[in-house]
């Protein structure tokens, strides 16, 4: 078939995932460039109707996986599944998120189909690679960029050889669009009736506590980041001050969490969260390669740091060279005095 796929996840609300609605809108593009169709496959239980959430971001078809089997996930079934699937369909591209279930699940599926996986990609391209070695040149072939050696390069790694070409991506790092409102594609059921070996079914889900996530920084529209230049617990409570008066969140680096000023969850880089906020402030951030991964897709961005060399200024929209215990304290008064 030659098709792009992508394996949809669900929350707990039995909804389409974030994550899945970017990799549809990319999904979209990279079949339209290379003039094939979407495919969605979409495992759970009782979701009927579903497809009304997918056909918008241009799904030409969804395929529905439906059984008691399948909810909540479980690797086993999940990857039974998507290997019947993708060993029917022979896309040459299958897209994952970079989610735990995705992480879990997208291995098994390589491994079982023999094909190569790149994990946490962010970006994916079409491009044709020219062995010279061998004298052959393949086209259309999938770029899968992400950061490598502990983020000090950024690598495009191909499989050439072996399909579908299957990529793990980093969530927040796609951009979620809606094709049209009223695209219209085709459901098909899968049968996954006698599909499951007793193995595939060996674990069972008996009971599940969710805690829900204590900060929401993916969506918010402003962040005040701090990274190891901060200095101090004591002077990353003005970045909670200013995030306070301007309504956004606090992020942090990897060093800031390293260090402690900072919990995991406000992590932003290449191990931690990715984020395109309107308003990026960076607080004593140097800007390694690791942290712009997960926020150079912002929308405007603000350095501030003692040193006029340091690479964030390179991609900031405003620089702001001083130390953020003289700075910020500054922003905060003009701020509450100038608004409403």
């Amino acid at each position: 078939m030659n098709n792009v796929f992508v394996y949809c996840e669900l929350t707990e609300e039995k909804l389409v995932a974030d994550v899945s609605q970017e990799l549809l809108t990319k999904g979209r593009s990279l079949a339209t460039e290379l003039g094939v169709k979407l495919e969605a496959l979409v495992i759970g239980h009782q979701i009927s109707g579903i497809e009304k959430d997918i056909f918008p971001y241009g799904v030409d078809l969804v395929h529905m996986a439906d059984s008691e089997h399948l909810w909540p996930f479980t690797s086993g079934a999940h990857a039974k599944v998507l290997i019947s699937m993708l060993k029917q369909r022979q896309p040459q591209i299958a897209i994952f998120g970079a989610t735990s279930n995705g992480r879990d699940v997208g291995p098994r599926v390589a491994s079982a189909l023999k094909c190569g996986l790149t994990a946490d990609c962010t970006s994916l391209v079409i491009g044709n690679h020219e062995d010279k070695k061998a004298n052959k040149v393949y086209e259309n072939l999938l770029y899968q960029i992400r950061p490598a050696f502990g983020g000090n390069i950024i690598a495009t790694i191909i499989n050439p050889e072996t399909k579908p070409q299957i990529a793990t991506v980093r969530e927040g790092v796609m951009k979620k669009e809606i094709l049209d409102t009223e695209y219209q594609g085709e459901v098909q059921k899968f049968d996954v009736e006698g599909l499951f070996d007793e193995i595939d079914l060996a674990v069972k889900i008996i009971e599940r506590h969710i805690e829900p996530p204590k900060v929401n920084i993916k969506g918010a529209q402003i962040i005040v980041a701090g990274g190891y230049g901060v200095g101090s617990d004591e002077n990353f409570k003005l970045l909670f001050e200013l995030a306070d008066v301007l309504g956004g969140e606090v992020g942090a680096s990897r060093a800031a969490v390293d260090s402690g000023f900072a919990p995991h969850e406000r992590q932003i880089g290449q191990t931690g969260i990715t984020v395109r906020p309107k308003l990026y402030i960076a607080c004593g951030i140097s800007g390694a390669v690791q942290h712009r991964a997960g926020m150079d897709e912002s929308s405007q961005i603000i350095s501030i740091n003692t040193d006029p060399k340091a690479p964030i200024n390179n991609i900031a929209d405003y620089a702001i060279i001083g130390r953020v215990e003289d700075v910020l304290p500054k922003m905060i008064k003009y701020y509450k005095k100038n608004s409403k």
